[in-house]
C-alpha cells in the first residue's frame, strides 16, 4: 500500500489521524497490508476497533466500505440486489419493441439495473483499493458468515445472472467482533488477528492526549485512574476507551480541572450506561478513596 512501506511509517500514519497504536498493532496492520490478508479485529466494545478501519482509510486518503453486521443480515442488504422498480418500467417500454425474451431477461438483468451493496462495491472500486469493515461479524448468522468465504478467499463474488465479478483492486480487509459468539475456523483459517483488549494506563492517556490535547494533564491523569479503577469492579457493562473520552470531555465542559465527587456523580452518566452500575460506583471504596477527594 502506497505510503505505508514499513511499520514506523504505519505509526506515523496513524499517529496523524490521532490514533494511538502500539508496536504490536502497528505490526500487524503492516502485515494485513503488505500481505493482502483481511484481519480480524476481536475485543470488548468501545475499545477502537472500528476507528482503526476509519483511521486507516484516512492515512492512505481512500474510501471506508462499512457492513454493519446483524442478525438476519442477508445477500441483498450485504452484497447486491436487483432494482426491481426499474425493471418492470423497463419491461413496460420494451412491449412494444419486438426483442425477444431472451433480449429483454438479458437487459433487465444488466448492471444498469444492480444496486451495489457494500461487499460488491468494494471489490468494484476502479481506481484504488478501499478499506472493507466488515463490523461486528459476530452479530450476522453463521450461514452469512460463510457466504464471506469466497469473497475472502479470492475476491470475487458470484451474481447468477451476472457471473463472476472479480476485483480490480483488493480491498483492506477489517472485521471486528465484540465476541458474543465463536466465529468458525474456516472464517479464521482466512484472515490475520489481533486482541484489542482495554489499554493500559498509560496507552489510554496517551489517548486523551492525542484525541483531547485540551483536557489538563491533571484531570486526565486522574480520570486515567478512576476508569481503570472501575475495570477491575465486577460491573454490568465496563467502560471502554469511547466511554473515557466522552467522560473526560464531558468534565473538562463543564469547567472542571480535577476530579472530585460532585462531577463524578454529576457527570457519571457518561461513562457509565445502566443503574446498578452507577449505583454500584457511587457506594463503592473508590468513590470515596483519595482520588475523589
Amino acid at each position: 500500500m502506497k505510503g505505508l512501506k514499513d511499520i514506523p511509517s504505519i505509526e506515523s500514519a496513524f499517529k496523524g489521524q490521532n490514533y494511538v497504536l502500539d508496536r504490536e498493532l502497528a505490526t500487524i496492520v503492516f502485515l494485513m497490508c503488505q500481505l493482502e490478508r483481511p484481519l480480524l479485529v476481536e475485543g470488548p466494545a468501545g475499545v477502537g476497533k472500528t476507528e482503526l478501519a476509519q483511521a486507516l482509510a484516512d492515512a492512505v486518503q481512500t474510501p471506508l466500505i462499512r457492513l454493519q453486521c446483524y442478525e438476519g443480515l442477508d445477500v441483498n442488504t450485504a452484497v447486491y440486489e436487483w432494482n426491481y422498480q426499474k425493471q418492470l418500467l423497463a419491461i413496460k417500454i420494451q412491449e412494444q419493441s419486438g426483442k425477444t425474451e431472451e433480449e429483454k431477461e438479458r437487459h433487465i438483468f444488466s448492471k444498469d439495473f444492480l444496486l451495489e451493496r457494500p461487499l460488491l462495491q468494494s471489490i468494484t472500486q476502479v481506481e484504488q483499493s478501499p478499506v472493507l469493515l466488515i463490523d461486528e461479524i459476530d452479530r450476522s448468522d453463521e450461514e452469512f458468515e460463510a457466504f464471506l468465504l469466497e469473497l475472502l478467499s479470492v475476491f470475487q463474488i458470484t451474481i447468477p445472472e451476472l457471473g463472476t465479478i472479480k476485483a480490480k483492486h483488493k480491498p483492506l480487509v477489517i472485521l471486528t467482533s465484540n465476541r458474543t459468539r465463536e466465529l468458525s475456523d474456516a472464517l479464521k483459517r482466512r484472515c490475520l488477528y489481533y486482541w484489542l483488549g482495554y489499554p493500559s494506563a498509560e496507552k489510554e492517556l496517551a489517548i486523551i492526549q492525542e484525541r483531547l490535547p485540551q483536557v489538563g494533564e491533571e484531570l486526565s491523569q486522574q480520570v486515567v485512574q478512576f476508569v481503570q479503577s472501575l475495570r477491575e469492579m465486577h460491573l454490568n457493562k465496563t467502560p471502554g476507551v469511547a466511554e473515557t473520552l466522552d467522560w473526560a470531555i464531558s468534565l473538562f465542559t463543564i469547567g472542571k480541572n480535577h476530579l472530585d465527587k460532585q462531577a463524578i456523580r454529576d457527570t457519571l452518566g457518561c461513562l457509565l450506561k445502566s443503574t446498578d452500575d452507577i449505583d454500584k460506583v457511587l457506594g463503592s471504596e473508590l468513590f470515596n478513596s483519595e482520588l475523589t477527594a
